[in-house]
């Protein structure tokens, strides 16, 4: 069984940063593409990133282009999302996923087999 753990969470002050990690474990995680998506109260979940199993391909929603960086380091398992300038409206309970399909530009919840349970992020003054 594929199990995902997310941390790094937090409160932060707009225009601060945060770096979140999702470590792996039970699976093959360097076959796997990643994604975070993010629920924020009240709306629906939305894509905030992807990146392909090699790592090549990396994809992030337009609310956080130019902001947040996805990354991955196979030889520890892990995935991560770097965010920058952040902003109230970033405040979400962020998710990480796996899809085995190790596809490119996976933007839908629906590709993804796995998911953790979530790390509160939130950007307030």
């Amino acid at each position: 069984q594929v199990q995902l753990l997310e941390s790094g969470g937090g409160l932060v002050q707009p225009g601060g940063s945060l770096k979140l990690s999702c470590a792996t474990s039970g699976g093959t995680f360097s076959t796997y593409s990643m994604g975070w998506f993010r629920q924020g109260p009240g709306k629906d979940r939305e894509f905030v990133a992807a990146i392909n199993w090699r790592g090549m391909n990396k994809y992030v929603g337009e609310s956080v282009k130019g902001r947040f960086t996805i990354s991955r380091d196979n030889a520890k398992n892990t995935v991560y999302l770097q965010m920058n300038s952040l902003k109230p409206e970033d405040t979400a309970v962020y998710y990480c996923s796996a899809a085995t399909s190790g596809g490119s530009w996976l933007d839908r919840g629906s590709q993804y087999d796995f998911w953790g349970q979530g790390t509160q992020v939130t950007v307030s003054s």
